[in-house]
């Protein structure tokens, strides 16, 4: 273990940009001395939730399939939510290029 000081308002701004990577204080001050990547990407959270809800919509579906309940279910719409989702993500991607 090394021990290191900081001025507060380092620690902070260090902490700030740690929080913003997900990652703790000690993984951020390594990887960037290390010169390793620290990759933050914004809106991933709000994206992976939609695709979650979309998926659990599916199940569904494929429950009441599977149960005789419906026989054809329209996707139509399943699929252009899945579609738009798949393309922020691209976007976010390709930030990163």
């Amino acid at each position: 273990m090394i021990a290191m000081r900081f001025r507060e308002s380092e620690y902070d701004t260090i902490k700030r940009k740690a929080d913003k990577a997900n990652l703790n204080f000690t993984e951020f001050v390594t990887r960037s001395a290390l010169d390793k990547p620290i990759i933050v990407m914004d809106g991933l959270n709000d994206i992976l939730k939609e695709q979650k809800a979309i998926e659990k919509n599916l199940n569904q579906l494929i429950t009441l399939c599977n149960m005789g309940k419906i026989a054809c279910p329209d996707l139509s719409k399943l699929l252009t939510q899945y579609s738009g989702v798949y393309d922020r993500l691209n976007d976010i991607c390709g930030r990163f290029e």
